[in-house]
């Protein structure tokens, strides 16, 4: 049974006041992989996903973002990064991962994606295989890895979330966007047997919205599927989150101590406070030898 969500909501708040920005050794540690996605393109999923990073960063952990948009790279945009090589050069065989992968702020790695380029939005076997080995170079280098999917329920959005650790979905009290957040987590317990989900509402007036979405949620989810909802938080509206789009700079470093910046905060502390999910996910290698296993069409 899911926690209520007003005390979990208190707690969530409680346990970000007690982190501390203590950096942590990341050397022979198992990284700890977070997927941040939408059932529905256009919720603020990227801004999440970028400015929980940063904060991230700032409490010293090392931070590594997989942009896993493969047709339509967003991470770099936000970051305002030009990067020569992407995604797309690895698995044509033209670059390593060592060769692509950037520096964002805060020390933040990123592994960029292509845009534009459709070749590689269903990856193969043999794709899947090569990356699998070459993210095993990374292990030990990083303590937390999110990893940006596309929105959605493509093959490529449930292979990268039925890998992670911990699922974090995206959504905003627009009725589309609460369905399809609902339809992915379906689709990912049914055919996936995801049990775990965590959710944070974006574009919010205040947090009884929020509230409102995740008793929704829930309500379907503890009549029709065997799931736990986690509620992590919520974001409000801001038209300035657009206006740190178009200025390629997330909204915690363009705009701090904003209503806004303070929950991407939140959120991020709410992250790094809470235990990874219970799954049995293995170390870094068995983590991406579950991704491959998985295969096209699981």
């Amino acid at each position: 049974m899911a926690t209520q969500p007003m005390d979990q909501a208190g707690t969530l708040r409680n346990l970000s006041r007690s982190l501390e920005p203590t950096p942590r050794k990341t050397a022979g540690k198992t990284p700890r992989v977070v997927s941040v996605t939408s059932g529905k393109g256009g919720v603020g999923k990227t801004a999440v996903a970028s400015n929980m990073a940063v904060v991230l960063a700032r409490l010293g952990y090392k931070v590594l973002i997989i942009d896993a948009d493969l047709g339509l790279a967003n991470i770099d945009v936000v970051f305002n990064l030009t990067p020569q090589y992407n995604l797309n050069h690895f698995f044509s065989g033209e670059k390593q991962l060592t060769e692509i992968v950037v520096e964002g702020p805060q020390g933040i790695k990123i592994l960029p994606a292509g845009s534009g380029v459709q070749s590689f939005t269903h990856l193969t076997v043999d794709h899947q295989r090569r990356f699998l080995e070459a993210m095993d170079a990374f292990h030990g280098d990083f303590d937390l890895v999110i990893i940006d999917t596309e929105a959605g329920i493509s093959e490529n959005v449930t292979y990268f979330n039925v890998a992670a650790q911990d699922i974090l979905v995206v959504t905003t009290p627009d009725p589309t966007a609460i369905t399809d957040a609902y339809a992915l987590m379906k689709l990912l317990s049914t055919k996936y047997h995801e049990k775990f989900f965590n959710l944070v509402v974006n574009s919010v007036k205040d947090e009884g919205e929020a509230l409102d979405v995740y008793k929704k949620l829930t309500l379907v989810a503890n009549r029709y599927l065997n799931i736990s909802i986690d509620y992590l938080g919520c974001v409000p509206f801001d038209k300035r989150l657009r206006e740190s789009v178009q200025r390629q700079k997330v909204m915690v470093e363009l705009y701090p101590g904003t209503r806004t910046s303070n929950a991407f905060e939140q959120l991020a502390h709410g992250l790094a406070n809470a235990s990874p999910s219970t799954k049995a996910k293995g170390t870094a290698q068995l983590f991406w030898q579950r991704l491959l296993s998985l295969g096209p069409g699981a």
